[in-house]
């Protein structure tokens, strides 16, 4: 160490390092001795430096935030952060491919996660969305398998578009969601440059115990921007994660502007289309988009491994006022995000700063791996030596109790009551696919069924009869596209 340094370098546990150059050595060519414990420290450290990729988007980018309420909320929920116009909260926004690792590129032909976490002073409610309002799926029983087929393929582990499209023969229920992710927005040109979607259905409650069905919409302020296949395959794999990190740094904050669309109970037991199906959306004619706030990204990450890399975001991070729905994909997220976080970061993955709430809690879970980690945002040394379990007799010290007031409103059934699977593969899956391809332009048309040509032309016949058939019940004139362009590929 230089004697001027005004920051020594130590070890783990603080102690000053004088050689950080140079192990230590029988002799000049001698073997290494075992005494070299700043070498062992610092290759065993190295070896444990990576925690386990996310099944699923591994590769994102996050930027800090604010979000900015432009309309008063109260009468639909008690969310505090939703009251009162004018009210900012902080937030992060993660950005992601889905199929991809770490390795993979900012510019597959996939969707993208969108997941904010807004810093509220009732806790952090984590919106867990996509850049598409609808998913492959309805069911999440059916989400391993739907990744398995789109992951590489396990003989070759290289990608393989005949299994993807095997999987979506045998699941027609995905057909609107190809519909949007072949078509010329299932490149974004960029993060700033697409829209952000809750995709699910959440809910809101009142200070009435009135219940209302939500749909969360982020719209880019930056508008819409894509990229063709060529376009995409000259683009640096980092190429999205570059731009956001540049766009900040020069002050040009990227910005969406929030909606939601709102249906009471009542309207939603007779509603034409079950409104908790992943794989629809609510027409903008029956339930318009009401304006509700601004969102904006203005502050990169110090670092990228502790912040963005274990954030960890979960659609069961819910605050007074807002809640979950029938969704049957949804309901499984609940289990399975939390759970996925819990064994890639550890048990105690919200002491983190990026995960932390930014309010007062207080709460019995206690010890676990990394408990008791440095005080963030109010926490304190594995909450100390009080009472660790509830009901206790030290609630009118000030032990932490429930707050009945924040109770939510039973959330009802809609339709039959009965336990039981339900086969829900012969439902309407084509409908709004061909609403969608309809609106298109004929450019878009040919882009979308060019590029469902160049994978379903490698699948089996068999695969290719059935999609073609999906695609007909959607549209005749896409069927027929799709037909023309496999041919051209023979």
């Amino acid at each position: 160490m230089s004697k001027s340094s005004k920051c020594p370098l130590t070890s783990a546990n603080g102690a000053p390092v004088a050689e950080d150059q140079n192990s230590i050595t029988a002799g000049e060519r001698g073997p290494v001795t075992f005494d070299n414990w700043r070498m062992f420290e610092k290759l065993a450290h190295f070896n444990r430096e990576r925690i386990p990729e996310r099944v699923v988007h591994a590769r994102g980018s996050g930027a800090y935030g604010t979000f900015t309420l432009t309309r008063d909320l109260s009468k639909y929920t008690i969310a505090k952060f939703l009251q009162g116009k004018g009210k900012k909260t902080e937030v992060f926004l993660r950005f992601s491919t889905v199929g991809g690792g770490q390795d993979s590129s900012d510019y597959a032909r996939d969707p993208r996660g969108f997941a904010v976490k807004f810093y509220t002073e009732e806790g952090n409610w984590d919106m867990v969305g996509n850049n598409t309002p609808v998913f492959f799926l309805r069911d999440g029983i059916k989400f391993p398998d739907f990744i398995h087929s789109q992951k590489k393929d396990p003989a070759t582990n290289l990608p393989n578009p005949a299994r993807a499209y095997e999987f979506w023969a045998n699941n027609p229920a995905s057909l609107h969601q190809i519909t949007i992710l072949m078509s010329d927005r299932g490149i974004p040109a960029s993060y700033r440059h697409l829209h952000g979607f809750s995709s699910h259905t959440l809910s809101f409650w009142n200070k009435k115990g009135e219940r209302y069905w939500v749909k969360w919409h982020f719209k880019t302020n930056q508008g819409i921007r894509n990229l063709t296949n060529e376009e995409a395959a000259k683009m640096p794999a980092f190429g999205a994660q570059k731009d956001l990190v540049d766009a900040i740094n020069r002050g040009d904050y990227p910005s969406w502007t929030v909606k939601v669309q709102i249906m009471t109970e009542e309207e939603a037991k007779t509603y034409r289309i079950n409104p908790f199906d992943l794989t629809k959306v609510w027409p903008y004619a029956d339930y318009p988009l009401i304006e509700i706030g601004q969102l904006e990204l203005n502050r990169n990450v110090d670092n990228y491994f502790a912040e963005t890399e274990q954030a960890a975001f979960s659609p069961g991070n819910l605050v007074p006022g807002i809640g979950a729905s029938p969704d049957k994909m949804l309901q499984a997220r609940l289990l399975a995000y939390p759970d996925a976080h819990r064994y890639r970061v550890g048990v105690n993955v919200n002491q983190l700063p990026v995960n932390s709430p930014r309010c007062p809690f207080h709460h019995y879970q206690r010890d676990g791996a990394m408990a008791g980690m440095p005080p963030a945002f109010g926490s304190d040394n594995n909450q100390g030596g009080g009472v660790n379990f509830y009901p206790n007799d030290q609630v009118a010290k000030g032990a932490p109790a429930p707050v009945a007031e924040v109770a939510e409103p039973p959330m009802p059934i809609l339709g039959e009551a009965w336990v039981k699977a339900y086969d829900t593969h012969d439902e309407d899956n084509f409908s709004q696919a061909g609403d969608l391809y309809r609106v298109m332009s004929d450019d878009q048309k040919n882009q979308l069924t060019q590029n469902i040509a160049g994978g379903l032309v490698q699948a089996t016949k068999s695969v290719q009869e059935r999609m073609l058939g999906y695609f007909a019940e959607a549209d005749a004139d896409y069927a027929m596209r799709i037909k023309k362009a496999m041919a051209a590929l023979k």
